[in-house]
């Protein structure tokens, strides 16, 4: 991937994030809910996530280094 592309990506990335961060505070700013509730759905997002690759690891014989060795 050429290094032009690579850091046009990650400058739209970042700007989205922020973008969302900026949006979520304004929205969180207006809602006036628990500080507990707003952190808690990008933690649930975060464990799924880490659970799906724990698991795909486990489940993987394509991917098990230790099969292959002599």
């Amino acid at each position: 991937m050429p290094l032009d592309r690579l850091v046009l990506i990650l400058v739209i990335v970042v700007l989205a994030a922020m973008a969302t961060v900026w949006l979520g505070a304004l929205v969180a700013a207006s809602a006036s809910f628990p500080f507990g509730l707003a952190l808690l759905l990008p933690a649930s997002l975060l464990a799924y996530v880490i659970w799906r690759v724990v698991a795909d690891r486990i489940r993987s014989r394509d991917d098990d280094h230790y099969d292959r060795m002599e």
